[in-house]
């Protein structure tokens, strides 16, 4: 199924498009994001692409059949992000051996940080000798010595700081500086500093190998814990991959006499093979404790099913025969065998994992100065750093030259490694300063923290939600959530159970010309009109017929007006089923009398149908539906987080009165007589009212059960599908709620303004992170107090603060825990 956002695309755009997946590595930064998204932006016959950090993957729309999908993996590649297309062939099970490799690979790459994260503290612990004064030296001589520090920086620069040594200077040779590019350049200025002031002491320059050392021990440390952190942020995603059944129990579908029912022996063969090659039509089976293969309807059996993966609700499910089940679900207490309905990707769990992952790629609107700064942001830090050189080196040194005469002798109290003697000191203060506050502004600079921003927050978010059958559609749906100060709701099946019964059956007295009609002949006129559509009403009449155990007559020439009124020919006579206006449209008369009855009627909370015999009115049937024991609750809650609350509804104004009523809305809360049609319309007319006592415009929730609302869900500013795995509620809505639980629009609303929450708090403290920690690190506070960010604690703070966002978008966790 392809995952289609409210965008407008023409049909014949449409068609000659496609979208391609890739799995990109190698991106550490926002920058890296861009180089990648510019990549793949210029190529031929790539329209748009979209890029996140989080989960490396890359979606690209390109023109049908005009990229090679592994020609294009292999120019990034050779950008120096190594990447290949995700080939799903359409099957779901494809889809997960797809990310088989990179579960593996995952698996492999923690067993790396684990070594990372012992050579980082190794680093760390040596490095620190430089900084602890004589008792290292006096305790292990060796670390006291100046080239022990020295092999100690060259084996940290080659070993484990390799990798960010050659991925700096890819992105710098392709004109995409990153992260690395600044850490590179940063740990090489100092080691080379160092390496010079050895080799020549006659320079009074001072060796701090100790800082590069440190640089690459912090780096490394802060990736590591980054990297966990976002394996914990994924997990809830890749425990949804990990539903999907890879393996098949086909068996061959009996052979039955006519009008029996098929049932299956214990002789029977079965075959065991790949999920994805299941067809439909075709008979599985699913024995206790299994999880179930592919959508299906039980044909043999009976069985209790958890349904928890898919909807959030604990409690197992009886399935009977006819039932339809889910792929993913598990089976737990008896055999079953099913006929598969929906494979491979068109799989219930297959569009979610589709839905969440797409969701996972659209950006929220807050993130575009992140994005905008990103594309800017490491040349920006080379050239203050170039500045920070050239101001200290030729004029700051000058100016508060006591201020760099103590600091200088400060740092130099402090090292065991220096070489220098203090009569020198005066005249190459000026550069090693320079030098170091230069070093400190490259490294401190965290395009990572920026980068991880919001991607990290959404990854975590819409996990939390699909656990509980709350799926959101991507980072623009929750910024257009936090916006939202209306939210309405469609009546019927969606705040009442849909399941309306049939409370009064009243025939009008017959004029001289017409002989009147039984409560029996009216209810059994109205079942044969009713038999010929589907509708919650005309269910609700069909079952009073049955319940009464009313032979229903044949009925011929249907003919339905959607939300107005129904007709048929019954035994040679025309009957019309419908509204007051409706009948008088059609000529049909009705009495003062008639009509009071009905308003009388409609003032209960009743929904009224008038039964016309030709041209003669001849009764009304009154019909109610009750309202869902959780409706109330959700529209106070509703209203306590400050949204104003609308009902929609077809019904009369009495009908849908006497329910806003009950609801405790007012009577300008309630837009009543509005048929399927017209209820986008209706939509849009609130959206331009605004709300009181503002010009802007409404923004609008819809509520519905995602079939006949599907207009009214896409025009809505963001569309709330309830209770509905339809193809039409998962490409129409914003939101699916997969449970049969009214609370849970709360709960999204509640998860969307959460997560966007996060995604604000982390770009204010990357964008907080670096306007301040640039300054400090060129040394601002310098002349003032003496304060110095050395280049080691600006790869400390750099490391942590791209941990810190990771860790912040976790804490939403408690979201699930709390709400």
């Amino acid at each position: 199924m392809q995952i289609v956002s409210k965008t407008n695309i023409s049909p014949e755009e449409a068609s000659t498009t496609e979208k391609m997946t890739l799995d990109v590595g190698g991106m550490k930064c926002a920058g890296c994001v861009r180089a990648v998204e510019r990549q793949l932006t210029q190529y031929p016959g790539v329209k748009s692409a979209c890029v996140n950090l989080a989960t490396e993957v890359a979606v690209v729309e390109l023109e049908a059949g005009a990229v090679d999908p592994d020609a294009l993996a292999k120019q990034l590649t050779a950008a120096g992000f190594p990447t290949q297309p995700r080939k799903l062939g359409g099957k779901v099970a494809l889809e997960t051996q797809s990310i088989q490799d990179p579960v593996q690979r995952q698996r492999q790459e923690m067993q790396a940080a684990k070594r990372q994260l012992v050579i980082a503290v190794v680093l760390l612990v040596l490095s620190l000798t430089g900084h602890v004064g004589n008792m290292s030296g006096h305790v292990i001589p060796v670390l006291h010595n100046i080239w022990f520090h020295c092999g100690l920086a060259t084996v940290a620069l080659l070993i484990p700081g390799r990798p960010i040594l050659v991925d700096g200077w890819v992105g710098l040779r392709h004109n995409a500086p990153n992260m690395n590019t600044l850490v590179g350049l940063g740990t090489l200025t100092a080691y080379t500093a160092s390496l010079v002031a050895l080799l020549f002491p006659q320079l009074g320059w001072e060796c701090f190998f100790d800082e590069p050392v440190m640089m690459l021990g912090f780096i490394l440390l802060g990736r590591t814990l980054e990297k966990q952190a976002r394996t914990r942020a994924a997990a809830a995603f890749k425990e949804l991959l990990a539903l999907a059944p890879q393996v098949a129990r086909l068996i061959g579908k009996p052979k039955t006499t006519e009008g029996a029912t098929p049932s299956l022996s214990s002789s029977t063969a079965v075959v065991e093979i790949p999920a994805e090659l299941v067809r439909v039509g075709e008979w599985l089976q699913v024995l206790p404790g299994e999880k179930i293969p592919v959508d299906g309807e039980i044909v043999d059996g009976q069985t209790t099913v958890d349904e928890s993966m898919l909807t959030g609700e604990a409690v197992p499910v009886i399935k009977q025969l006819g039932d339809l089940v889910t792929a993913g679900t598990l089976n737990q207490s008896g055999a079953i065998a099913i006929q598969a309905t929906r494979v491979g990707s068109d799989t219930t769990l297959a569009q979610i994992v589709a839905l969440v992952e797409a969701a996972q790629t659209r950006r929220a609107p807050v993130q575009k100065l992140a994005d905008t700064v990103a594309g800017y942001f490491t040349y920006g830090v080379l050239t203050a750093a170039l500045l920070t050189f050239v101001f200290w080196y030729f004029f700051g040194t000058h100016i508060w030259h006591h201020a760099v005469m103590a600091y200088a002798m400060e740092i130099s109290h402090h090292s065991l490694l220096s070489t220098s003697h203090t009569p020198h000191l005066t005249i190459y203060t000026p550069l090693l300063v320079s030098l170091k506050l230069a070093i400190a502004v490259m490294v401190v600079a965290c395009p990572c923290a920026l980068g991880l921003a919001t991607p990290t927050a959404i990854l975590v978010g819409t996990a939390i939600g699909a656990e509980r059958g709350l799926l959101i559609k991507g980072g623009d749906i929750l910024e257009k959530v936090h916006q939202l100060n209306t939210v309405v709701f469609d009546k019927t099946g969606t705040l009442t159970t849909g399941r309306p019964v049939v409370t009064d059956c009243l025939p009008f007295e017959a004029d001289e010309e017409n002989a009147s009609v039984t409560s029996v002949a009216l209810l059994q006129m109205a079942a044969a009109v009713e038999s010929g559509t589907i509708h919650p009403l005309a269910t609700a009449i069909q079952q009073e017929a049955k319940r009464q155990k009313l032979s229903i007559p044949d009925a011929v020439d249907f003919h339905t007006e959607p939300g107005l009124g129904v007709s048929a020919v019954v035994e040679g006579t025309s009957v019309l089923l419908g509204n007051c206006d409706w009948l008088k449209w059609h000529g049909i008369s009705i009495s003062e009398t008639a009509q009071k009855q009905a308003q009388e009627l409609a003032a209960d909370g009743k929904t009224t149908v008038f039964v016309a015999l030709g041209d003669t009115i001849a009764g009304l049937i009154a019909v109610q539906d009750t309202l869902r024991p959780d409706a109330k609750a959700t529209i106070d809650k509703l209203r306590q987080i400050g949204l104003r609350v609308m009902l929609l509804s077809g019904d009369t104004q009495d009908a849908a009165s006497a329910t806003a009523k009950q609801l405790g809305l007012t009577c300008a809360d309630v837009t009543a007589g509005v048929p399927p049609a017209k209820k986008a319309a209706a939509i849009q007319e609130l959206q331009l009212q605004g709300t009181k006592g503002s010009t802007q415009h409404s923004i609008v929730a819809m509520v519905g059960d995602g079939i006949n609302d599907a207009p009214a869900l896409s025009q809505a500013d963001v569309g709330i599908a309830l209770h509905s795995g339809t193809d039409v509620a998962m490409e129409t809505a914003e939101i699916v709620l997969m449970r049969d639980n009214l609370t849970d629009v709360v709960a999204s609303i509640l998860l969307s303004r959460a997560t966007l929450s996060k995604i604000r708090q982390n770009l204010f403290w990357a964008f907080v992170y670096n306007t301040l920690g640039i300054p400090l690190a060129a040394g601002v506070l310098l002349p003032s107090f003496g304060f110095v960010l050395s280049p080691s604690g600006a790869a400390a703070l750099m490391a942590f603060s791209s941990v810190s966002v990771v860790t912040n978008s976790l804490f939403l966790r408690r979201f699930a825990h709390h709400s």
